[in-house]
């Protein structure tokens, strides 16, 4: 299994200005905190999953009903996703495929606000102050459909 998975001498030896960058991310985040939901620590584990051969697989559709071929184990795996997450939420049914943070952000803001409602709001870091466009910036969906307060930080 060592064959697959990330191969730092490897990346050493074909690209090392890369490889700098990369070491260099990793002490900077081995020496900071930070607060920014889009950037999580992600685990040794899911670092190992992310530099297995699994992401050399498009995956488009739904288990069992992909667009194309090959792909029985990204299968097993996203089944796997949606029963702990099901288990984790008690629910009937999960989806696992949001591609990006904004459209997890709209599944969540579709599920829990009306647009038609003022009184609603949501509270959003602003844009130049470490936010997120979908923290309701007048040029995306959220700023336009839905009612946010903007705050800023300091430090």
């Amino acid at each position: 299994m060592r064959d697959y998975a990330a191969d730092w001498e490897a990346l050493s030896r074909s690209d090392p200005e890369v490889a700098r960058a990369i070491a260099d991310e990793l002490n900077r985040e081995r020496s900071t905190l930070r607060l920014i939901a889009s950037e999580n620590y992600a685990s040794p584990s899911v670092l190992a999953a992310q530099a297995s051969t699994m992401n050399n697989k498009y995956a488009e559709g739904y288990p069992g009903r992909r667009y194309y071929g090959g792909c029985e184990f990204v299968d097993v795996t996203e089944t796997l996703a949606v029963e702990r997450a099901k288990e984790l939420f008690g629910a009937e049914h999960a989806n696992v495929q949001p591609h990006a943070g904004a459209q997890a952000n709209m599944a969540v803001y579709g599920a829990f606000l009306d647009p038609k409602d003022p009184a609603q709001k949501v509270l959003g870091l602003v844009l130049p102050h470490g936010g997120h466009l979908t923290h309701g910036s007048p040029v995306n969906f959220s700023g336009k459909w839905f009612s946010f307060i903007g705050y800023e930080v300091d430090k």
